[in-house]
């Protein structure tokens, strides 16, 4: 079993309360003087469904795919706009010509301040880049730079730009990828992950390689690279996910997060075979968590994100498949409870893809398939855990 450092005791669950906004004062003595890992107790959320405000100009989004928090707290989402929209009914401002006043899709980039207010927008093709044919996952750097992934059938690169839109650098070209021992291109990125003291980035690499790639944040030099278990990637077809079988020595496509933790472990989605993989930065396999492991197709492992307490206490894990959000114990990998359920309305999901959290604790998700929207659900302090499974956490049930 895991161990993070002496520093996770009850210092730290004083550290989350004031790092996700500090409301405790008002709750209960029990709730706000317990440990981290205290039996019965947990992050507690419900969703703000007057999050974000209204987009202008009569746009729409359309299969969200990623999701990312910088440094002023600023929320960015990526979706695939006209690619993933109903031509006649969710379009027609965008028909040549207009067949009606609504909708068009908006610029695949969106950035939404705390409040929820769009404050700039932007993305797609342009000079000097190839932007991704199928644009996956969207990540801010500590310099507060953009990074983007992409799952096309050709994309085999990253593109980088500054926070305005600048493009800044490519690393890869489409159609060039040699498979998961290549060390110049990719194989349809999923998701990309920081590590800040180390100045590395974390490649889920991805839809058609089977790896963790590891790169120089700065300049884009690969520096290593593995596979499930810390095995060399092989990607051969395994086939279909059978939980009756034994563990697969190998990822299954698509590996779709690697998520290094300030404590030097690196968690890995494997989402097909319904398992969070943890290794040293290394590449050291440390133990593997199944995840509603009945799970077929999608799988259960989507994204994660973790609390902001310093030891980091919580994983919020992210399932677009039985459309519900994971709130579990870093240290021993034990799921405290979930929440979310599927439909349409605020608090549930239609396939939950991309998951972060802000420096007050809130998470934001988006949704890909027809969900297409993103969501806030705001933190409501630590407390008794209700129920195992909470269902749709609408305004009121966490206090």
């Amino acid at each position: 079993m895991m161990r993070l450092p002496t520093f996770a005791t009850a210092a730290a669950t004083v550290a989350l309360l004031a790092a996700c906004g500090g409301d405790m004062a008002d709750r209960s003595t029990a709730a706000a003087d317990a440990a981290p890992g205290t039996p019965g107790m947990a992050p507690r959320f419900e969703v703000d469904p007057m999050w974000p405000k209204p987009l202008p100009n009569h746009w729409i989004l359309g299969s969200a795919i990623g999701v990312a928090v910088d440094s002023r707290d600023h929320v960015w989402i990526i979706h695939r706009g006209g690619a993933t929209l109903n031509e006649r009914t969710e379009m027609s401002l965008a028909t040549d010509p207009p067949t009606g006043e609504c909708c068009a899709p908006a610029p695949p980039v969106l950035e939404f301040d705390p409040e929820g207010n769009l404050v700039n927008a932007w993305g797609g093709p342009g000079e000097g880049y190839d932007w991704p044919s199928s644009n996956h996952g969207i990540v801010v750097d500590p310099l507060d730079n953009v990074w983007i992934g992409g799952n096309g059938g050709t994309d085999a690169h990253i593109v980088k730009f500054s926070r305005d839109g600048t493009f800044l650098m490519q690393l890869g070209k489409p159609g060039q990828s040699s498979g998961s021992a290549d060390t110049v291109n990719f194989g349809r990125v999923a998701k990309i992950s920081f590590d800040a003291g180390a100045n590395e980035a974390y490649i889920a690499d991805g839809y058609g390689n089977k790896r963790v790639a590891v790169l120089d944040m700065n300049t884009g030099a690969f520096k290593r690279y593995w596979g499930a278990y810390g095995n060399r990637p092989d990607d051969a077809d395994l086939g279909r996910y059978n939980p009756a079988d034994p563990p697969a020595q190998q990822f299954r496509n698509p590996v779709h997060c690697a998520e290094p933790s300030l404590d030097g472990f690196v968690y890995v989605c494997d989402r097909p075979n319904d398992r969070v993989q943890v290794f040293r930065k290394d590449g050291t396999f440390v133990s593997e968590t199944f995840v509603a492991p009945q799970t077929l197709g999608d799988g259960s492992t989507w994204d994660i994100a973790f609390s902001k307490d310093p030891a980091q206490t919580y994983i919020y894990l992210a399932d677009g498949k039985n459309e519900r959000i994971y709130v579990i114990l870093r240290e021993t990998m034990e799921i405290l409870t979930t929440f979310g359920d599927g439909g349409r309305q605020p608090g549930q999901f239609f396939a939950v893809h991309s998951i972060a959290t802000d420096s007050r604790g809130n998470i934001f998700t988006t949704e890909t398939y027809e969900g297409k929207r993103v969501q806030k659900f705001a933190f409501k302090g630590i407390g008794p855990v209700p129920a195992a499974h909470q269902g749709t956490v609408w305004p009121g049930t966490g206090n």
